[in-house]
């Protein structure tokens, strides 16, 4: 008896003991499903990208690159041209975040604390560049800003006048850039302006601070977190910025680290390997930038909100009312009515040699609408059109479904193994956009998948590329929904699949929404991410504004800009109204 019940016990645990192990893996197989997604859609690509930098081969079929490992790809990154190209787009990059800081944070500051004219209009102004892609808009100010042929030094002349502008180098590079990428300054300082409890600024003027002194004692180091975020996201778009350092910087040889690797990738023979090495470059600029801001908001605290009920008081502009506005709208003229007015003069016109802007106007057939005729009855652009619209479609449709995935195991699940999915997810934020191109090219090249030249490797790079906007966006909506009611529907006696899909996924029906055409929207203007992936058949209406402009297509590029800048101002009016629906 006494060897039976001695016995029975060390059965018992000898039985729960793979029984744990068999719940444990069970609980671990959701995270690492997606883990090992993950992995194929981003750590992939970023992979095989520092693998060529250290290889003696670029990746191909049949050949990973592991045949011989060397550090002479390395030698690229100190030559003239590598060293120049970092220089500029660090000039590039700080100037742009400078002026697109000036920019964007007067007007979030106009429209958010003053009582200046027109603030819903000028509140606009600052969100309607979003509209343009800025390759488009570089695309307009090469036609604008040329130092010939450009159409603002062509009306100067018609008047008269000399003509003194020019785009095509660093500073125009620069004020190019900043213009278009005002608005993340705009949004983000806006937010913390409408949010900041005005008790400090208050207190402030009891104490007789002047006006200049609390905006640089109180205000702006209270909204510091917003300024340094605009900031460093401004900068590392701008450095990674491809398209429009090709278009404003190639036509004066100025040239950036993301046009340095798009030239070694487009040499004969291809420098893949060199490309590799400089993109690793390209990296190490964008990290440590975004640990230099972590440092410095981590040494502060920022926090004004708080339970008490606060309306942030309007600043009194007075006789500076109006010189706000027409600065305003000086932005909105530079950065939308110009660009549009240009692109619909060459459009229209009758010949690609303007020889007089104002003459056109008095001279009988001048302008004609063929241009839009040859784009609207093109093959070329019909299946550019449909691909983009299919590929966009899909791509945020399993964007977003992925994110929601991710997002509900990290952030509902106590699973093993959720804290890396994280992670991954938002890798693609430190990874420029030419640099995961270039590592998806070589993924899918080798791969055992015949997805290389399909749309379907479009639509996978779309949903690495925007991994982080998608997760960021479905995760703020997963924490805002209390989990107990669908905790209330598994105890009621429906799987949790059966939950998610009834009570969870309606309730953040207002979120996936926003999250699928917010994906949308950025999948339609990518240009980068699928430049080292397309084929003649999978050209996307990014690639043929692109070529048209690179082959001197001017105004078939135009043309084909403005119906691409309507189908974007369409998903966007779509999307607020869907938006709004989802709201009531």
């Amino acid at each position: 008896m006494t060897a039976q019940t001695t016995e029975r016990p060390v059965r018992a645990e000898s039985a729960a003991l793979p029984a744990r192990a068999r719940r444990l893996l069970r609980s671990a197989t959701l995270p690492g499903a997606l883990f090992v997604v993950l992995a194929v859609l981003i750590l992939a690509p970023v992979g095989l990208v520092v693998l060529a930098a250290f290889a003696s081969d670029a990746p191909r079929p049949g050949n990973v690159g592991l045949n011989g490992l060397t550090l002479d790809n390395f030698a690229s990154v100190t030559t003239a041209g590598s060293v120049a190209a970092t220089l500029n787009s660090l000039k590039v990059g700080l100037g742009a975040s400078v002026l697109a800081l000036l920019i964007g944070g007067f007007l979030a500051f106009v429209t958010a604390r003053t009582n200046v004219y027109l603030r819903g209009f000028l509140y606009l102004a600052g969100l309607v560049p979003m509209l343009l892609p800025s390759y488009v808009g570089a695309l307009a100010w090469s036609v604008l800003g040329s130092e010939n042929a450009g159409l603002l030094n062509i009306t100067l002349r018609d008047l008269g006048l000399p003509g003194f502008v020019d785009v095509n180098n660093v500073a125009g590079l620069i004020l190019v850039l900043a213009l278009y990428y005002a608005p993340y300054a705009f949004l983000l300082i806006h937010g913390a302006l409408s949010l900041m409890n005005p008790d400090l600024e208050e207190a402030a003027n009891v104490h007789g601070a002047s006006f200049g002194r609390v905006l640089r004692r109180v205000t702006l180091p209270l909204i510091t977190p917003a300024i340094l975020g605009a900031t460093v996201l401004i900068f590392v778009l701008t450095v990674e910025n491809f398209p429009v350092s090709q278009i404003i910087g190639g036509a004066a040889g100025v040239e950036t680290l993301p046009t340095y690797i798009y030239r070694l990738m487009n040499s004969t023979p291809s420098r893949g390997n060199e490309a590799a090495a400089v993109s690793i470059a390209l990296v190490a600029v964008v990290l440590v930038v975004t640990a230099l801001q972590r440092r410095m908001l981590a040494k502060r605290a920022f926090t004004t909100v708080s339970g008490k009920g606060m309306k942030p008081r309007r600043i009194d502009l007075g006789r500076w009312r109006l010189p706000a506005l027409l600065l305003g709208l000086g932005y909105f003229a530079l950065s939308a009515v110009l660009p549009v007015l240009a692109l619909l003069f060459v459009a229209l016109h009758d010949s690609p040699y303007i020889g007089t802007v104002l003459g056109a106007f008095t001279k009988a057939g001048a302008f004609t609408l063929e241009s839009f005729q040859d784009v609207l009855s093109s093959g070329v652009t019909h299946r550019a059109t449909v691909n983009s619209v299919v590929v966009s479609i899909v791509a945020a449709l399993l964007g977003t479904l992925l994110a929601f995935v991710v997002a509900y195991v990290v952030h509902r699940t106590k699973l093993p193994g959720r804290g890396p999915l994280e992670y991954v997810s938002m890798l693609p934020l430190a990874i420029p956009s030419i640099v995961l191109g270039l590592g998806l090219l070589w993924t899918w090249l080798i791969a055992p998948v015949p997805v290389y030249g399909t749309l379907a490797v479009m639509v996978i790079a779309f949903v690495a590329a925007q991994m982080p906007q998608g997760f960021r966006g479905v995760a703020a909506s997963i924490v805002q929904v209390d989990r107990d009611l669908e905790d209330s529907a598994v105890m009621h006696g429906a799987s949790r699949v059966r939950a998610i899909t009834a009570v969870t996924a309606p309730l953040l029906r207002v979120g996936l929404t926003s999250t699928f055409l917010l994906l949308l929207m950025l999948s339609m203007r990518e240009l980068t991410v699928p430049l080292f992936l397309f084929t003649s058949d999978t050209r996307l209406l990014s690639i043929v504004i692109f070529d048209d402009f690179d082959n001197g297509i001017l105004q078939r590029a135009a043309a084909t800009s403005l119906l691409y800048c309507l189908v974007i101002l369409t998903l966007s009016i779509v999307s607020r109204r869907l938006g709004a629906k989802e709201q009531k």
